[in-house]
Protein backbone atom coordinates (compact mmCIF):
# COMPACT_ATOMS: atom_id res chain seq x y z
CA UNK A 1 0.00 0.00 0.00
CA UNK A 2 1.50 3.10 -1.04
CA UNK A 3 1.58 5.60 2.06
CA UNK A 4 0.44 9.36 1.54
CA UNK A 5 1.12 12.31 3.73
CA UNK A 6 -0.88 13.07 7.01
CA UNK A 7 -2.26 16.00 5.82
CA UNK A 8 -2.31 18.43 3.04
CA UNK A 9 -3.74 22.07 3.61
CA UNK A 10 -4.96 22.85 0.26
CA UNK A 11 -5.35 26.28 0.24
CA UNK A 12 -1.08 25.83 1.01
CA UNK A 13 -1.09 23.83 -1.90
CA UNK A 14 -2.78 26.08 -4.54
CA UNK A 15 -1.17 27.74 -7.18
CA UNK A 16 2.15 27.34 -9.81
CA UNK A 17 4.21 23.97 -9.37
CA UNK A 18 7.37 23.28 -11.72
CA UNK A 19 7.95 19.80 -13.16
CA UNK A 20 11.17 19.17 -12.05
CA UNK A 21 10.45 14.90 -13.30
CA UNK A 22 8.31 12.24 -14.21
CA UNK A 23 7.90 8.67 -15.06
CA UNK A 24 7.19 8.37 -19.05
CA UNK A 25 3.84 9.09 -19.50
CA UNK A 26 2.22 9.21 -23.18
CA UNK A 27 0.72 12.56 -22.85
CA UNK A 28 3.92 14.14 -21.76
CA UNK A 29 6.10 13.19 -24.62
CA UNK A 30 7.67 15.58 -26.12
CA UNK A 31 7.11 18.47 -23.38
CA UNK A 32 9.46 20.23 -21.49
CA UNK A 33 9.27 23.70 -19.34
CA UNK A 34 5.91 21.73 -17.93
CA UNK A 35 3.90 23.42 -15.08
CA UNK A 36 0.41 22.83 -13.01
CA UNK A 37 -1.48 25.35 -11.48
CA UNK A 38 -4.13 24.89 -9.21
CA UNK A 39 -6.68 27.13 -8.49
CA UNK A 40 -10.00 26.32 -5.94
CA UNK A 41 -13.04 26.47 -7.37
CA UNK A 42 -16.64 27.56 -5.38
CA UNK A 43 -17.48 23.86 -5.34
CA UNK A 44 -14.57 22.88 -3.29
CA UNK A 45 -13.28 21.31 -6.13
CA UNK A 46 -9.52 22.47 -7.51
CA UNK A 47 -9.24 23.44 -11.22
CA UNK A 48 -6.01 22.05 -13.00
CA UNK A 49 -3.99 24.00 -15.34
CA UNK A 50 -1.18 21.59 -17.00
CA UNK A 51 1.15 23.41 -19.62
CA UNK A 52 4.09 22.57 -21.61
CA UNK A 53 6.17 23.53 -24.30
CA UNK A 54 6.10 21.23 -27.27
CA UNK A 55 7.83 22.05 -30.46
CA UNK A 56 8.28 25.39 -29.49
CA UNK A 57 4.18 26.13 -29.14
CA UNK A 58 3.02 26.23 -25.50
CA UNK A 59 -0.03 23.52 -24.73
CA UNK A 60 -2.64 24.12 -22.39
CA UNK A 61 -4.66 20.99 -20.90
CA UNK A 62 -7.81 22.15 -18.27
CA UNK A 63 -9.11 19.51 -16.17
CA UNK A 64 -10.11 19.25 -12.78
CA UNK A 65 -9.45 17.53 -9.54
CA UNK A 66 -11.48 16.52 -6.18
CA UNK A 67 -10.25 15.64 -2.78
CA UNK A 68 -11.10 12.24 -2.24
CA UNK A 69 -9.76 11.24 1.58
CA UNK A 70 -11.01 13.77 3.43
CA UNK A 71 -9.04 12.33 6.50
CA UNK A 72 -5.74 14.15 4.85
CA UNK A 73 -6.66 15.80 1.91
CA UNK A 74 -3.41 13.74 -0.07
CA UNK A 75 -5.46 11.42 -2.24
CA UNK A 76 -6.89 13.44 -5.22
CA UNK A 77 -8.44 12.19 -8.35
CA UNK A 78 -7.87 14.48 -11.52
CA UNK A 79 -9.80 14.07 -14.61
CA UNK A 80 -8.73 15.49 -17.74
CA UNK A 81 -11.09 13.52 -20.42
CA UNK A 82 -14.53 13.28 -18.48
CA UNK A 83 -15.51 10.71 -17.46
CA UNK A 84 -12.04 9.03 -16.67
CA UNK A 85 -10.38 10.52 -13.34
CA UNK A 86 -6.58 9.05 -12.50
CA UNK A 87 -5.34 8.86 -8.91
CA UNK A 88 -2.84 11.62 -7.79
CA UNK A 89 -1.87 10.57 -4.17
CA UNK A 90 0.87 13.69 -1.94
CA UNK A 91 3.73 10.95 -0.52
CA UNK A 92 5.85 13.84 0.31
CA UNK A 93 5.62 17.11 0.64
CA UNK A 94 8.23 20.15 1.68
CA UNK A 95 7.33 21.62 5.53
CA UNK A 96 6.91 24.95 3.46
CA UNK A 97 5.16 23.48 0.74
CA UNK A 98 7.99 24.23 -1.46
CA UNK A 99 7.92 20.62 -3.01
CA UNK A 100 5.70 17.51 -4.04
CA UNK A 101 6.57 14.31 -4.48
CA UNK A 102 3.11 12.60 -6.65
CA UNK A 103 2.57 9.20 -7.35
CA UNK A 104 -0.15 6.72 -8.22
CA UNK A 105 -1.09 3.17 -6.00
CA UNK A 106 0.53 1.56 -9.29
CA UNK A 107 3.42 3.14 -8.84
CA UNK A 108 2.83 3.46 -13.06
CA UNK A 109 2.98 7.43 -12.35
CA UNK A 110 5.33 9.58 -10.84
CA UNK A 111 6.34 13.50 -10.18
CA UNK A 112 8.00 15.61 -8.51
CA UNK A 113 7.10 19.22 -8.57
CA UNK A 114 8.59 22.17 -6.81
CA UNK A 115 7.41 26.10 -6.59
CA UNK A 116 10.99 27.23 -8.18
CA UNK A 117 12.14 25.57 -11.39
CA UNK A 118 15.32 23.87 -10.50
CA UNK A 119 16.07 22.07 -7.21
CA UNK A 120 19.19 21.43 -5.35
CA UNK A 121 20.96 18.28 -6.30
CA UNK A 122 20.79 17.23 -2.63
CA UNK A 123 16.90 17.16 -2.66
CA UNK A 124 16.16 16.05 -5.90
CA UNK A 125 18.76 13.04 -4.84
CA UNK A 126 16.72 12.46 -1.58
CA UNK A 127 12.97 12.45 -3.35
CA UNK A 128 14.21 9.82 -5.93
CA UNK A 129 15.32 7.75 -2.90
CA UNK A 130 12.23 8.39 -0.88
CA UNK A 131 10.35 7.37 -4.56
CA UNK A 132 12.86 4.47 -4.84
CA UNK A 133 11.82 2.90 -1.05
CA UNK A 134 8.48 2.94 -1.99
CA UNK A 135 8.28 0.74 -5.08
CA UNK A 136 8.70 3.66 -8.18
CA UNK A 137 11.29 2.73 -11.11
CA UNK A 138 13.44 5.89 -10.37
CA UNK A 139 15.62 4.70 -13.08
CA UNK A 140 13.13 5.50 -15.51
CA UNK A 141 12.98 9.05 -14.56
CA UNK A 142 12.52 11.81 -17.03
CA UNK A 143 13.86 15.45 -15.94
CA UNK A 144 12.17 18.13 -17.40
CA UNK A 145 13.78 20.56 -19.13
CA UNK A 146 13.10 24.23 -17.18
CA UNK A 147 14.02 27.69 -18.42
CA UNK A 148 17.14 29.03 -16.50
CA UNK A 149 16.19 30.96 -13.36
CA UNK A 150 16.94 34.72 -14.10
CA UNK A 151 20.03 36.43 -12.37
CA UNK A 152 18.66 39.22 -10.07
Amino acid sequence: MLEVVPHVDLKKYLGKWYEISHLPAKFQEGCDETTATYTLLENGNVSVLNECRKNGKIKKAMGKAKVVDKATGAKLKVTFFWPFYGDYWVIKLGNNYEYAVIGTPNRKYLWILSRTPHIESKLYAELTEFAKSNGFDVDRLIRTSQPQQKSA
